[in-house]
């Protein structure tokens, strides 16, 4: 069963949540349950804040009940996201748009598959680098927070002109265009003036310490769906040299399962130093895959004010991690189209 606990909002920046007389972090998707106010009743689910998890470590407002029960739906919608669930909701497709249903994707748009949210700020920022009048989009799949309206990078980069839309991908929602697959996402990419695409997961990951049980295994449809569409496909390893896990220093089994798994060849992009990067995937290109040499500009990134931190390490304390994004963006604003 849910964990749901009724509380009172007794703070509203950043949302906070009284339950029991303890006052709790919280969050709130108002896209589906409306404005929240300080003195609000609500209904919150406090399973994730109760487990201590690192990633979504606060309580999520399930239901207003004192302005949240007003909804009024939309009227002549047919298509739901969160289906069969009890935050079901009907969405505009970006895919019902496309009437003859033959494909208008455009070969010459490159995607860029990053292995989590943390890649997102600085890819876009090095593509603008190498092409600062690319228009790029932002595909968001699963396998991190389901909310299009999480993310704070999004709005961030959508504000500075470094990303120029936001598909939320089935099974997230919530982006300025809904789509119900990551295929249907890039296809209508180019329809709305993409000249490249960025697609991963939105904040946070799912991980169980396995093999396949983890949110990066996403890139793989991700990867798969761009291949099939024709499109140059770019890879965006995730790399460390400060994380405390053992699976994730160095390459990443994120990556390297992904590596492993993919039918198609795809570039993965690297930066021109250290060697370590080319050592490390070595063992899982296969003859398949292969590396392309890009630029990180740690200090530029470093001054340009976006995100810098990603799981309580900053940009010095991991750069390895901040590399590889940075020079997965240059390669994706150098195979965009001129």
């Amino acid at each position: 069963m849910l964990k749901l606990r009724r509380g009172v909002v007794v703070g509203e920046d950043p949302l906070t949540v009284e339950i029991d007389g303890e006052a709790r972090p919280a969050w709130a998707d108002q896209g589906l349950v409306g404005e929240v106010r300080e003195g609000d009743e609500v209904v919150v689910n406090t399973e994730a804040l109760d487990l201590g998890l690192g990633s979504g470590g606060f309580d999520v407002v399930h239901v207003n009940l004192t302005r949240g029960l007003e909804g009024g739906g939309v009227a002549g919608a047919h298509v739901m996201k969160l289906n069969y669930t009890s935050l079901q909701h009907p969405v505009e497709a970006v895919e019902a748009a496309d009437e003859d249903l033959e494909s208008s994707v455009s070969s010459e748009m490159p995607v860029l598959v990053i292995p989590l949210h943390g890649h997102l700020a600085p890819a876009a920022w090095a593509a603008a680098q190498i092409a600062p009048e690319l228009k790029v989009g932002y595909v968001q799949t699963a396998g991190g927070a389901l909310p299009g309206s999480m993310s704070s990078d999004v709005a961030m980069l959508r504000e500075r002109g470094l990303l120029c839309d936001h598909v939320t991908a089935a099974p997230t929602y919530g982006g300025e265009r809904e789509a119900l697959s990551v295929a249907g996402g890039l296809d209508a990419g180019t329809g709305f003036g993409w000249g490249a695409a960025i697609a991963g997961p939105g904040p946070g990951i799912v991980g169980s310490e396995s093999r396949y049980g983890h949110g990066g295994m996403a890139a793989l449809d991700t990867a798969h769906a761009a291949l099939a569409l024709g499109l140059q496909t770019l890879l965006s390893p995730r790399f460390s040299t400060a994380d405390q896990r053992p699976r994730h220093r160095g390459l990443s089994h994120h990556t390297q399962t992904v590596l492993e798994l993919l039918l198609v060849g795809v570039d993965v992009p690297v930066p021109s130093a250290p060697e370590e990067f080319r050592n490390a995937l070595r063992p899982f290109l296969g003859g398949l895959h292969h590396t392309s040499v890009h630029p990180a500009d740690l200090d530029g990134y470093a001054a340009s004010g976006l995100p810098a931190r990603v799981m309580g390490r900053g940009l010095d304390d991991d750069p390895l991690f901040f590399a590889a994004a940075l020079a997965a963006g240059a390669a994706l604003g150098a195979a965009a189209p001129g």
